[in-house]
């Protein structure tokens, strides 16, 4: 079937976001991918670009719309969750995911967060067959991810007509029955994608043997993450007048490690508040809330909630927040606060015992994966520690 044939005499155009199709470089986009793609998705995408199909499905592809999608990202992000699910459901014997030989190659998405794969296992491009990773059940059930056993061709057909095809399901009523398909809802305004250029690794050997193994302290922290050239503190505060305002000073490795980074987001997922921030959602807001909230639990479930919170003596004084709201902070032990131990207080998990190390050791391991702690994000096995040990920056206009 001539998929941008159909498409054409069953397309309908957004006057809300009028757009054309997009021209695409397919030969460095497979290049790059280090496979061909089926004709017929080449074709429908340089006919429409990307389309919304029967009201529920993204054809997506090789686009970029500034802050909002960027295909290499989102095949990144798609294939590192689905490789990551597909080992917990089938451990040594999991489908492969791209790169891998013959591995799932993500191609779209339902409106419902659905996620659809190419199986690329057969040699041919214009056989592979699309497979659904249904999101609808959060168990993660084996039954979620779906081989329909149609081509991408086969399954637009059905969706554009109303044939149900488990776990998509058929087309509801009351999405458009005269345009089932749409070549400007899917990403409006997007423009070609470019392929990054191969760039060498940014640690050669020996500079990664000190980051990832043999360094200690803030200089192997500085050869792995790079710190930002101006770090973002805030205004408003100095560290004399916070420590005033909290009632206590604050570590001095705590201190250094915020000069030298400033506030931001560690490894995707570690957020370290702005500490000198006046107003607003600033430091001691931010303790004053968690230690509040602490008390309210401990208050009904003294056995889940063991920690006592600052200002009680040893209490639990917050000053970062993962990404799944789990809080890192010390147990304020004493009045040398150099001395205090680091704790996390977990959201999902039962409270687990203080750290040990400081603050840069603690970082330094996480990143490096070789520390695990109930309530900090882990990374995946597969996970280059150099890749994902990275640092975001915050500026005056966040929220942490």
């Amino acid at each position: 079937m001539d998929i941008a044939a159909y498409v054409t005499a069953h397309t309908g155009q957004s006057s809300e976001h009028p757009t054309g199709p997009a021209p695409v470089d397919w030969a460095a986009v497979e290049h790059w991918l280090g496979r061909r793609l089926p004709a017929d998705y080449r074709e429908l995408l340089d006919a429409h670009g990307p389309l919304l199909l029967g009201g529920q499905l993204r054809v997506l592809g090789p686009y970029v719309l500034g802050g909002r999608f960027d295909y290499g990202e989102w095949l990144h992000r798609l294939h590192r969750t689905a490789r990551i699910e597909l080992r917990e459901l089938h451990g040594a014997r999991r489908p492969p995911v791209h790169p891998e030989p013959g591995g799932l190659l993500a191609l779209g998405e339902s409106t419902d967060a659905d996620q659809l794969f190419w199986d690329t296992t057969d040699p041919d491009p214009d056989r592979w067959t699309v497979v659904v990773r249904s999101t609808e059940d959060y168990e993660r059930d084996p039954a979620d991810w779906h081989r329909t056993g149609l081509t991408l061709g086969a399954l637009l057909r059905a969706l554009t007509t109303g044939r149900a095809v488990p776990p998509l399901g058929p087309r509801p009523a009351d999405r458009s029955a005269d345009r089932p398909a749409d070549r400007a809802a899917a990403l409006p305004g997007a423009a070609p994608w470019t392929p990054p250029p191969v760039l060498p690794p940014r640690l050669g050997p020996e500079q990664r043997r000190f980051a990832l193994e043999t360094g200690t302290g803030l200089a192997a922290l500085r050869a792995l993450v790079e710190p930002p050239a101006r770090p973002y503190l805030g205004s408003g505060h100095t560290w004399a007048s916070l420590a005033a305002a909290l009632g206590t000073g604050l570590p001095a490795e705590y201190r250094e490690l915020m000069e030298l980074y400033g506030s931001g987001q560690w490894g995707g997922h570690l957020r370290f508040h702005t500490p000198l921030r006046k107003g607003g959602h600033d430091f001691l807001e931010h303790q004053r809330d968690t230690c509040e909230s602490y008390l309210l639990f401990r208050e009904d479930e003294p056995d889940d909630f063991p920690l006592a919170v600052w200002p009680e003596p040893g209490g639990f004084l917050p000053f970062a927040t993962s990404a799944y709201g789990d809080e890192l902070g010390w147990l304020a032990e004493g009045p040398d606060p150099d001395r205090w131990p680091l704790i996390v207080y977990p959201r999902h998990v039962d409270q687990g015992p203080p750290l040990e190390g400081g603050l840069v050791d603690v970082l330094l391991a996480w990143l490096r994966r070789a520390l695990e702690a109930p309530g900090l994000p882990t990374f995946d096995e597969d996970d280059d520690p150099a890749e994902y040990a990275v640092f975001e920056p915050f500026d005056d206009g966040s929220y942490w």
